[in-house]
């Protein structure tokens, strides 16, 4: 999954892609990269991130998915927590909808999904993008993840969304330190067991940063190449990032020696 953020805030890409027409072009050369997923936000949900409108974010993603829709093979998938924005990306070519709050922020959310047949990730993030990153404690990280997951896919169900449409998403980075982030790529196995397909989103993240004493996005590349590859053995079925090209190069490196990249 490539991301294509259009935001003027986004934490790495930084509003390089801001523009229709340049949004259009790196969503091709993420195809040409190699993306089976091609993933646009229009609202940054990095730590701190104020809200979006709803008006805005419309303006923001649905010209993009509308031209992007009739110019690749990738599937579409919009990362949105609003039922409004989702059921316009819908509408305009879109087919996944990648929820970062699983459909806990908006009640009307699961009903939309349900409507088009979307395929729906179910992310966990303890809080919101404003304030997830102060101070998040848990009893027990993975169960507490795993509890909360379970929640929002009988939410899923009973609007219901089919189970073949459902993908789930630990959170790493949303509301979680270091230490959490780690203790979720040590036990993937732990989520797997859920039974649904596994998203994992490391990418560029700040808890890479914060491993390799760097502050800049832009020297996380072997950090996030690594989570990726270590996501990949480990049971993940589809990998959330923004080097497309370099990442599928070492994932495919990895199964040639361990036969474990499992895609979904």
């Amino acid at each position: 999954m490539g991301v294509l953020n259009v935001t003027p805030d986004s934490f790495y890409d930084k509003g390089r892609f801001f523009d229709l027409k340049k949004a259009v072009k790196r969503a091709l050369d993420i195809e040409r990269e190699g993306a089976d997923i091609i993933d646009v936000g229009g609202e940054s949900t990095r730590p701190g991130a104020s809200d979006v409108g709803v008006d805005e974010e419309l303006k923001r993603v649905v010209p993009v998915i509308r031209a992007i829709s009739k110019r690749i093979k990738a599937a579409i998938s919009v990362d949105t927590r609003k039922s409004e924005v989702a059921e316009a990306a819908l509408k305009a070519g879109a087919s996944i909808v990648n929820d970062v709050s699983a459909l806990r922020d908006d009640p009307c959310m699961a009903g939309v999904v349900a409507k088009y047949r979307a395929g729906i990730i179910l992310m966990h993030m303890k809080g919101s993008p404003r304030d997830m990153q102060i101070d998040p404690i848990y009893i027990d990280v993975v169960k507490d993840i795993i509890k909360s997951l379970k929640v929002s896919i009988n939410l899923a169900k009973r609007a219901g969304i089919k189970d073949d449409k459902i993908i789930i998403d630990p959170g790493i980075g949303f509301g979680k330190t270091v230490g959490h982030n780690l203790e979720i790529l040590r036990t993937l196995e732990c989520f797997k067991k859920i039974g649904y397909p596994l998203c994992i989103g490391t990418s560029r993240k700040s808890f890479i940063g914060k491993i390799l004493g760097s502050k800049d996005p832009e020297d996380r590349l072997a950090g996030s190449l690594a989570t990726a590859v270590i996501a990949a053995v480990n049971g993940a079925n589809i990998i959330r990032v923004h080097d497309v090209r370099l990442t599928r190069q070492a994932l495919r490196i990895t199964d040639s020696i361990t036969g474990k990249v499992k895609r979904q």
